[in-house]
């Protein structure tokens, strides 16, 4: 099994979003009710925004994974993180993670925060299995069920 899963993840390809990857994404949002619920346009717009780190996981020329983060001084925020339902488990999510950060520490931030929704309990888990922890709570974030965000941040220098 373990090499079953290190095939899956050699296979995983991390690069920078286009704007020809806005209808990919947008669908693997629509399998994703816990991300932020973005236009095809927003997305298409997002790799444009000032300080942002947009990356999508590819398998086989598919994409299956997107993150999409911005930086401001010397934070950063991640906005938006989802994979394809039949990805999920894989280390997709991780992987852009890690890219993300690590674009984040060569551009010195300090602190990269992100909202998610209280009752998702296995993206708290994830965040929290990446070195996030909790911070904060958000009452009434959320909308299409109204619901409260749990505040994380993760440190990235000491």
């Amino acid at each position: 099994m373990g090499a079953e899963t290190e095939r899956e993840q050699a296979a995983i390809t991390i690069r920078a979003f286009a704007p020809s990857d806005a209808a990919a994404v947008a669908g693997i949002l629509k399998e994703s009710p816990q991300a932020a619920d973005w236009t095809e346009a927003s997305i298409r717009d997002s790799a444009g925004w000032r300080g942002s780190v947009a990356l999508v996981s590819e398998r086989e020329g598919k994409v299956t994974g997107y993150l999409i983060a911005r930086q401001v001084a010397d934070q950063a925020e991640i906005l938006n993180l989802a994979v394809s339902l039949a990805k999920r488990g894989k280390g997709e999510g991780g992987a852009l993670l890690k890219v993300a950060l690590d674009e984040f520490r060569a551009r010195q931030v300090t602190y990269v925060f992100l909202e998610v929704r209280e009752s998702n309990e296995a993206g708290i888990a994830f965040y929290t299995k990446h070195g996030f922890t909790q911070r904060d709570m958000r009452l009434n974030y959320y909308r299409n069920p109204d619901e409260a965000a749990v505040v994380m941040e993760k440190k990235l220098t000491s």
